[in-house]
This record gives structure tokens, sequence and C-alpha cells, in this order.
């Protein structure tokens, strides 16, 4: 499908660039106090998964994905499945192994492509609703487009899907974010990844080492020598190229929204494949010039953000 050009999106004026856009509503964004119900169900190799559902009896649900080291709770989480739930949707969140609170069983936790995961939590509804319609924000936007991309056939109840400033291509947008002033964000997700790696050392101590932990700067270095191996991969290069969703975007037959902001902080020229797009039946790529990363803030503080009111007009969309 051809791009979507008539973006409307305008935030406010004081956060002015990417950075700001970025940073302001991860840390400033209010909270809901949400009726949510958790539950946790078992994976078919034995570890865990915990899923937060907010339940109107609805035929009609909406699967909202996390990011990298996000978890089911997080403001842009809750708002997404506030505004789909007020509108007659019933809504699932769900967290990542290890992203919950409580360090999953396995000698591993999660990665970009991982969908398995994703699968698990979709069978275990599946036979509950008429609709199912999935949504992704940045690993989870990854997660998801690969999840509908992959050569397997998937339950004719998923709908639709919006993916929200998905990193397509992951080894490019991993080296920008761990380089130059974008070296911030790299740091505080290594912080958090390094202590999930000093965890499972101490209930894996002859998989997982943690020599030389410590001296690991990047993502890349960390996907290296952690993720990709702990994962079945060879190294970060053979994750990345099985993983970037943007090698599964031709394989996507029902209709997929990917929404990324032009100045993202954390996505390479490779996340914004207009010319690809425009060979894809099923997908639609919107590119605003601004909005950051997982930002999209709206001008006034109690209005519904952009990018909650751009996934429901997409998935409810019946055109």
């Amino acid at each position: 499908m051809p791009l979507i050009k008539n973006t409307t999106y305008s935030g406010p004026a004081i956060l002015f660039n990417g950075h700001l856009q970025t940073i302001i509503p991860g840390l400033f964004r209010r909270t809901f106090a949400l009726p949510f119900e958790r539950e946790r169900i078992s994976t078919q190799d034995g570890d865990f998964l915990d899923l937060d559902f907010l339940k109107g009896g609805s035929s009609k649900i909406v699967i909202i994905t996390h990011g990298l080291e996000g978890d089911s709770r997080r403001p842009y989480m809750c708002g997404m499945a506030k505004h789909f739930f007020s509108q007659g949707y019933d809504a699932l969140t769900w967290n990542f192994r290890g992203c919950s609170g409580e360090m999953n069983s396995k000698p591993f936790f999660y990665h970009s492509g991982a969908t398995y995961d994703l699968d698990e939590v979709i069978q275990h509804i599946i036979n509950d609703y008429e609709e199912i319609y999935l949504i992704g924000f940045s690993l989870g936007g990854n997660l998801t487009l690969k999840y509908l991309g992959e050569p397997i056939e998937r339950s004719p109840k998923i709908k639709k899907a919006v993916a929200i400033s998905v990193p397509l291509h992951l080894k490019s947008s991993c080296i920008k974010i761990s380089t130059g002033e974008n070296i911030i964000y790299a740091r505080r997700f290594l912080r958090t990844l390094k202590q999930k790696i000093r965890l499972k050392s101490l209930s894996f101590p002859e998989l997982i080492s943690t020599n030389g932990l410590e001296k690991i700067k990047t993502l890349k270095e960390f996907d290296n020598v952690y993720t990709g191996p702990m994962h079945g991969f060879n190294d970060a290069n053979h994750y990345y190229d099985k993983c970037s969703s943007l090698y599964f975007l031709g394989g996507i037959q029902i209709p997929s929204l990917i929404l990324n902001a032009k100045n993202d902080p954390f996505l390479s020229p490779q996340c914004f494949p207009v010319e690809l797009g425009n060979s894809l039946e099923s997908i639609y790529m919107e590119f605003p010039e601004i909005g950051g990363h997982v930002g999209f803030s709206p001008r006034k503080r109690k209005e519904i953000y952009w990018s909650e009111k751009r996934a429901f007009e997409f998935i409810n969309y019946d055109g």
C-alpha cells in the first residue's frame, strides 16, 4: 500500500525534538488505575507468562505487546489498553519472560523474534473471542510483524495489526541507539539487561557466565555475547538477520499499520522502507515528521495520545 501522507500529528511545542518527545512521556505520563485481572499461563516448554486483562464481555480483544525491558503496566501500554477498553474492546497486555517482576524459570528470557510466546498468548484466548487485533510497541512491534509474516498459517480470527516505533531492521537500529547522543538510551537498557544476566547466572551458573559482563558497552555487544547464543543464534548478526521484521513484511496477509516517527532516535533509515511498502498489499506505512520513540504526546495533557487514536482508527475502520 502507498505511504499514508495525510498525517495529522502535531505535538506540544515545548517538546521540540525527538529526544524530548521520547523522554518526557516515558518519565511523566499519567498512570491509570485500571481493573486489570492478572493471569499466569504455562508455556509448552515449562515456563510461564503473566498476562493482564481488561474484560468487559466483548467478542473483540486487542493484544498489546511492550518494548525492550518494558512490561504490561507501562503507561504507554495502559494508555492503549484504556482507550480500546473504553471503546468496547477487551484488552490484554502481557509480559515477556522475566519482565513481570518475577524472573522466569528457564536459562533464557526473551528476544525480538520470540514469536512462540506471542502465539502462546493468542492460543490461550483464541476460543473466547471472535476477533483478535494485535498492537506492538518497539521490540513488541517487531515481534508482532514477524509473527504475522512467518510462513505459518495464523488464525483467521486475527484481523489487523499496528506496530508503533518499530525497529524493522534490528542491526542498524541497534548500532544507531548505541552511538552519539543516543547512547543514553542504550546504557539504560544495558543496566537492566545486565541485572537479568546476573540473576540468571545465580540460577544457572553452569550455563551463564558473568565473566566480561561489565566490559560490555553496547547493545550489540550484549546481543553478541548473551541474547544471540542464549536463544540459539550464532551471534548478534545472525540474530538480527533472522529476527528483523523487515524481512517478514512480504508474508503478512492482514491489514497492518507501521507507525514510525522520522525523528525517532532509535530508528535507522532502514526502518522507513517506503519503496518496499508501495509493493505490499497489506502493509500501510505512516511516517510523521515528529513523535519520538513511543511518544506522540497530545497537545493538551488530558487528551488521548495520538498513537492511541491512530491505532483505534485503523483497527476500527471497516472500509
